[in-house]
């Protein structure tokens, strides 16, 4: 079997795992591997941008104190401050690697600032509406340059290598992975000291999403089977305004739409908010989320929409291009029409349980970004803190590791070649795709943006059953990609539904007819690590 060896092995192309490279690499090789191409990631669908104080009369006090308020008490206080505090030093970094933001791009003297729900002042950069795409672009550009990392495209990690996992004494330790190279079909491993997951998020687990194909909630998935402890899982945050129509795939009004003006609107123009929240259309989002939902309900109305007719054409074509060109395709002039819009899963606020500098409970292992759960968003993440949570965390998680010991443990063990046992080509790829379905159908029935016990159990009922089919499948065919994304949102959705039924209250992004009010006392859900039932070679 071929064996691949570096000193950090970093799984993701996003923001979080390409800064992750770039600081690693002065110290060591670094092999980030990506399960399709380098580009290819939620960072470059993200349209709004990165929060830092920098506006006159801003201050980190202020934007910690968002931050919390839209946590609803759960933010871990002193990791928001860290994160908050260190913005400005980021974003500098990301200016020195090439990403232009609005207003210094245009040669004036300060940035174009946006404004999105629940800031109290303009704090958010961008780069128009696709700051993601801008951003990622610089990164892959300097990463590609860097003598120290290679990339390897269409590699998609099948579980981590543990040293419980391979029958060795002493502490469970990360030591590496196996993976599929998805052109050929074979299947390698790579041995690393070090792990650092970075894979994004879990949007796919449901059947409307705002997240690109391939958010299914990998790096969860690898980090929970291996023994990594999970938390908050229960805390999906669902993007308000995904644009509604039979030909636009996932795409995303951005919330500096409302930031700008934009009102939420029902189908015949009558404004509803305010009857939700003091706030208005710029009420954080779990808010507005549940405020959608309950007037297409009450009104048995397919979708709302949001008003931005009052602002210049000229205007809206200047800031927001890339919504506007995408609208036009569809036959809707922003400048003088509603925009019709709907809820859909965008944002996972749970993930690995992992510090700023993204240390796991398992050993070796290190998780950055969305895919890890550090106390920055709580129970409802603040908009645009996550492209900050991954500039900050990939900075922090590179300066522990360059000072860490080598562990002996990587370089010691012996990888035992892949098991393929009595496993054959799959005749039945049906099987998949209904499976595919069938989770996200159930997690969108009974594991949405409004709860109950009941919807719960029968999401855990239909659930359970469903990853005893994968399973079963996973061990009589050869591997693919698409049973191994199949898995992973399996097992995710087990995840988010097993974390659900354990808050016995409504907070933030969690919200439950059975238990409408907030406990006295917030307490994190944890789940720990998968502890049993794995194999000592081959499929796990």
């Amino acid at each position: 079997m071929r064996i691949e060896s570096c000193d950090y092995l970093i799984a993701g192309s996003g923001m979080a795992g390409l800064m992750s490279a770039l600081h690693l690499a002065s110290h060591g090789r670094v092999l980030l591997t990506t399960k399709k191409e380098s580009a290819e990631s939620n960072t470059n669908y993200a349209q709004g941008g990165i929060a830092c104080v920098l506006e006159p009369g801003d201050s980190f006090e202020q934007h910690v104190a968002d931050t919390l308020d839209a946590g609803a008490g759960l933010c871990d206080e002193a990791v928001v401050r860290r994160i908050v505090s260190d913005a400005p030093a980021r974003i500098a970094e990301l200016e020195k690697l090439g990403v232009q933001f609005a207003g210094r791009a245009d040669g004036r003297p300060g940035y174009d600032l946006g404004r999105e729900g629940g800031h109290t002042h303009r704090r958010v950069l961008h780069a128009g509406d696709i700051t993601g795409q801008q951003i990622e672009s610089a990164l892959l550009r300097a990463v590609q340059a860097h003598p120290n990392i290679r990339i390897l495209e269409h590699a998609f990690l099948i579980d981590l290598i543990t040293t419980r996992w391979l029958r060795r004494p002493g502490e469970n330790r990360c030591v590496g992975a196996y993976a599929l190279d998805r052109r050929g079909g074979e299947i390698f491993a790579i041995r690393a000291p070090w792990t650092v997951l970075a894979t994004g998020g879990c949007g796919k687990v449901y059947l409307y999403s705002s997240n690109p194909d391939i958010a299914t909630g990998d790096g969860v998935a690898l980090g929970w089977r291996a023994g990594a402890a999970v938390a908050d899982m229960e805390f999906i945050q669902f993007h308000p305004t995904c644009l509604y129509h039979p030909k636009a795939k996932n795409f995303l009004i951005s919330e500096a739409v409302r930031g700008e003006g934009a009102e939420l609107v029902d189908r015949d123009g009558r404004s509803f908010m305010n009857r939700y929240d003091p706030r208005g259309s710029l009420a954080p989002r779990d808010i507005v989320a549940r405020a959608i939902d309950s007037e297409m309900k009450r009104t048995a109305a397919t979708y709302c929409c949001l008003d931005i007719r009052h602002k210049p054409k000229a205007f809206l074509q200047e800031r927001f291009p890339n919504i506007y060109a995408a609208c036009l395709r569809f036959g809707i002039d922003m400048a003088t029409d509603l925009i019709p819009v709907v809820p859909a899963a965008h944002y996972c606020c749970g993930g690995l349980q992992a510090g700023v500098d993204g240390v796991t409970s398992l050993p070796g292992l290190l998780a950055v970004g969305e895919v890890a759960c550090t106390g920055l968003h709580g129970a409802n993440r603040l908009a645009s803190n996550s492209l900050l949570e991954a500039l900050v965390c990939a900075h922090a998680m590179a300066g522990r590791l360059v000072n860490a010991p080598r562990p002996s443990a990587a370089d010691a063990v012996k990888l035992p070649d892949w098991e393929y046992g009595a496993a054959v080509p799959s005749d039945e790829q049906v099987v998949v795709s209904h499976n595919w379905s069938e989770v996200r159908t159930a997690m969108w029935d009974y594991v949405g943006i409004v709860r109950t016990d009941k919807r719960l159990e029968r999401a855990q009922r239909r659930i359970r059953m469903l990853r005893e089919e994968i399973r079963q499948y996973y061990f009589d065919y050869l591997v693919t990609a698409d049973i191994l994304e199949l898995r992973n949102i399996a097992d995710v959705a087990g995840l988010i539904v097993r974390s659900a039924a354990r808050r016995h209250e409504s907070r933030g992004l969690h919200y439950t007819l059975d238990y409408p009010n907030k406990l006295p006392q917030a307490r994190d859900t944890v789940l720990p690590g998968y502890r049993h039932g794995l194999l000592s070679t081959g499929k796990a």
